[in-house]
């Protein structure tokens, strides 16, 4: 029997939408229709690039696909997203999901009644280190997060902590499975006039704790996060795919008779996230299941992510009125 094939598409094609282009074209059960960008020189050299139609108006696509990823900028999120949702094609929108909470809510809404999909781009879910770092997870009691990058101006339009802790953001809210009881953040702003650098501490409902930070002016990349529970301490290596796992031994003791620990690192040579969290997005189409990481979590990831925004801008004007 023949595999059915999901028509899709790609409204936004710059550096991160090129991507998508290329994970879809790589998947058997996925055949790409297209793709539009109001760019139209754009348009044309990823068209061609990849064999494929450009549409300069994003409506045209949609009248041709069953599903297509959103990569445009995040202040367009929720005006195109509307529109292809409206037009019953089922969406991967990436990261934020909109800028605001109603918009969101919104677009939640939209997909529900319509029977649709909708995923939100948080690739490191699919980070192949995070999948198996949740299968060791019993009741995480810490976590911190470090994710730093060298300055880019691509994603300086909107500020690190929705360009960047929010990946974090989003596994930490998913693995404490608790609602979160307090915030408290600080940041600043160091080469434009957004949040450059950013902390964040959220206490859960269940005594755990997230220490968040995030900077977009390091001098090099690191992504690492580190749990720490009863049984365990893990520390997953976003960039290199790596999971470290120490524990106890059930058996080895030193000449005092203490136990001792081991520590066990697991790589994920040539996996690919994004390639997976579009695999992932197809799957649940073509079953109609609820997506691995929804608009729902999106929205969460959001929700605390602009409060973080809120009080690092209230926290600011107390600093200039005290410094």
């Amino acid at each position: 029997m023949k595999q059915k094939r999901i028509r899709v598409g790609v409204i936004g094609v710059g550096h991160l939408g090129e991507y998508h282009v290329q994970k879809y074209r790589a998947i058997p059960a996925a055949e790409l229709i297209g793709i539009a960008d109001s760019d139209s020189a754009r348009a044309a050299l990823i068209a061609d690039r990849y064999g494929t139609t450009a549409y300069r108006d994003h409506h045209d696509l949609l009248s041709q696909v069953e599903a297509v990823s959103l990569a445009v900028p995040t202040e367009k999120h929720y005006e195109v997203a509307k529109d292809v949702l409206a037009a019953g094609v089922h969406l991967l929108v990436e990261k934020p999901i909109t800028y605001l909470l109603e918009p969101a809510d919104t677009l939640i809404r939209m997909a529900k009644s319509r029977g649709l999909v909708l995923q939100v781009g948080l690739v490191e879910r699919f980070n192949p280190a995070v999948v198996e770092m949740e299968t060791l997870l019993t009741c995480p009691v810490f976590i911190e997060s470090h994710r730093m990058n060298v300055f880019t101006p691509r994603g300086t339009d909107v500020d690190v902590v929705l360009d960047l802790m929010i990946h974090d953001l989003d596994i930490i809210l998913h693995i404490v499975r608790s609602e979160v009881k307090e915030l408290h953040a600080v940041g600043m702003s160091v080469l434009t006039d957004k949040t450059d650098i950013a902390n964040a501490r959220l206490i859960f409902e269940n005594g755990a704790v997230g220490n968040l930070t995030a900077s977009r002016v390091s001098d090099s990349a690191l992504r690492k996060i580190r749990i720490f529970q009863q049984d365990a301490y893990m520390s997953v290596n976003c960039l290199k795919r790596e999971l470290t796992v120490t524990k106890l031994d059930g058996v080895l003791r030193d000449a005092n008779n203490f136990p001792q620990v081991t520590s066990n690192k697991i790589q994920f040579p040539g996996r690919d996230p994004l390639a997976d969290q579009i695999a992932s997005f197809i799957n649940a189409v073509l079953k109609g299941s609820e997506p691995v990481v929804s608009g729902h979590d999106g929205r969460r990831a959001l929700q605390y992510a602009l409060a973080i925004i809120d009080q690092i801008e209230k926290g600011s004007r107390k600093f200039q009125a005290v410094c």
